[in-house]
């Protein structure tokens, strides 16, 4: 087989795992939970409202959308300034790395300052709503 198109099925399968794998452990949790219900209804045993929603719905947590938004941006702006820093120590100001190195440098910094600013209006929101 090719080299190429072994990486590419490599690639793809590495983001098939990726994606698939956490959606197949949901639903197994999900079905023995359901296994879980059904075994305790066929040994007559009553079961509380509250763990049947519990056990059905799963465990979700409210997110604090100012909190992970914050922490988004400042990984950003971390890895931007990173970028940054390594196009700098590669090459110097006037090196072709440098310049290389600014394009993702500048996309991450940009992403991560509109990410602080989403967290700053998330607060400021649900300051207002509290």
């Amino acid at each position: 087989m090719d080299e190429g198109i072994f990486v590419v099925f490599i690639f793809f399968g590495f983001l098939a795992a990726i994606i698939l794998v956490p959606i197949y452990l949901r639903e197994r949790t999900r079905q023995s939970a359901h296994h879980l219900i059904a075994q305790a209804l066929e040994k007559g045993q009553t079961l509380d409202p509250g763990l049947m929603k519990s056990l059905t719905e799963g465990q979700k947590k409210p997110q604090d959308k100012a909190r992970s938004s914050l922490g988004s941006g400042i990984v950003l702006l971390a890895l931007g300034g990173g970028f940054a820093a390594a196009g700098y120590f590669a090459g110097g100001y006037a090196g072709e790395a440098f310049n290389g190195m600014m394009i993702p440098a500048v996309i991450l910094g940009a992403l991560g300052a509109a990410f602080v600013l989403l967290a700053l209006v998330d607060y400021a929101t649900k300051k207002k709503e509290d």
